[in-house]
């Protein structure tokens, strides 16, 4: 009877000695964590950190990953731990795929997730296909998110620790990127646990704070951003209500975001007014009551697909949905219109929907996440 030698922590069948694996590093504890207790374990660990940007803002703060600072502190844990660290730039790659898509998608009128954009075309493309140039087994990131192995290959769930979870950045995964990546942090119930680990591994970025805005926008101004990247972006108009009234003028489309209500300077009316619409090719930003603002019906596209079945195999799949990272998921029907576009039917009204955030899908039951896609405008 032959012996099958028995699974490694990561799901080979060898020796970790024998198992090289590539860590995505930030710089941040999370990565950090996850490289030294991989190390520790005795597998051949690679640390690779990406440089992405580089200017005055975010050298200068803390917090902010894939810049200079991060960068050092990346270094420094492979150093302590014993194993080989590389710096890739990745700049232009980063612009091309990410920030100018983030730049035009705000000038359109969108309200985009640059983080998952960056999941999606860097890190698990170009920095995956890196790994497995360097000979990896696999690739292992700091991300908040579990990965299973189904009866029809890998599945993608939530983290054990509902306020860590990062399945909405994450939605966009493929299947074939869930064989060869891993998360080993999933399964933690706490953030206090990572950085108890780090503090058993002994590292210097035990009690370094968690990033909190976009890297390439350290300061949360994101017009002073896009006005740099596309001047003229910031150009003045209208802020109408929804029968057309003029009811004041804005120094640019940019500045608005759907569901808005503070910063208008339309004050002294009756009722508060929020925004309900963007029109960038009318430089108009469109206001009116709460209740405009509830959504029923959301299209959606370029949809990444994770369930067993074709996604197109059904005519309605109930699931919950996901509309901001922030929100809870709510009970939906999704419609499928093709295998990459559906419409999402919202069993409960939400309000502020906007094109340019993701609608993640999950299963109605349970931890999987089953997919998603981008909101749009529709046809």
């Amino acid at each position: 009877m032959p012996f099958d030698p028995p699974l490694n922590s990561l799901g080979f069948s060898k020796p970790p000695a024998q198992t090289r694996v590539v860590v995505a590093m930030s710089g941040g504890v999370d990565s950090s964590v996850v490289a030294a207790e991989l190390a520790a374990e005795g597998y051949d660990v690679v640390g690779v950190t990406l440089q992405l940007y580089d200017h005055g803002a975010a050298l200068a703060k803390k917090g902010a990953c894939c810049a200079g600072r991060d960068i050092h502190d990346a270094r420094r844990v492979a150093e302590s731990m014993g194993f080989p660290h590389y710096v890739l730039d990745y700049e232009s790659k980063f612009r091309d795929s990410v920030i100018d898509e983030f730049a035009d998608a705000y000038l359109a009128g969108a309200t985009p997730v640059p983080c998952i954009r960056c999941n999606e075309r860097v890190k698990f493309r170009d920095l995956l296909e890196t790994a497995r140039d360097l000979g990896a087994d696999c690739m292992a990131t700091g991300h908040y998110i579990q990965r299973f192995a189904g009866d029809h290959g890998p599945e993608l769930h939530r983290a054990a620790d509902p306020v860590r979870d990062q399945s909405y950045f994450l939605f966009s995964t493929t299947r074939e990127q869930l064989e060869y990546l891993r998360f080993p942090l999933g399964h933690l119930r706490t953030k206090a646990e990572t950085r108890a680990l780090a503090v058993r591994h002994g590292l210097d970025v035990a009690d370094k704070p968690d990033s909190q805005d976009i890297c390439f926008v350290p300061d949360g101004n994101y017009a002073a951003v896009i006005e740099k990247l596309r001047p003229g972006a910031a150009d003045p108009g209208e802020i109408v209500d929804m029968q057309g009234h003029v009811l004041g003028q804005h120094d640019g489309v940019i500045h608005y975001t759907i569901g808005q209500r503070r910063g208008l300077g339309i004050g002294g009316l009756a009722d508060p007014l929020y925004v309900v619409k963007l029109d960038p090719d009318a430089r108009r930003v469109i206001v009116g009551p709460k209740a405009a603002l509830a959504t029923r019906t959301v299209p959606v596209r370029e949809i990444n697909w994770l369930g067993d079945k074709p996604f197109t195999a059904q005519a309605e799949w109930e699931m919950s949905v996901k509309l901001r990272s922030t929100r809870p998921p709510a009970p939906a029907i999704l419609r499928p219109i093709s295998d990459t576009e559906a419409e999402v039917e919202l069993l409960t009204p939400e309000e502020g929907v906007s094109p340019g955030q993701a609608c993640v899908f999950y299963a109605p039951e349970g931890s999987r996440v089953m997919g998603g896609g981008w909101i749009w405008k529709g046809r």
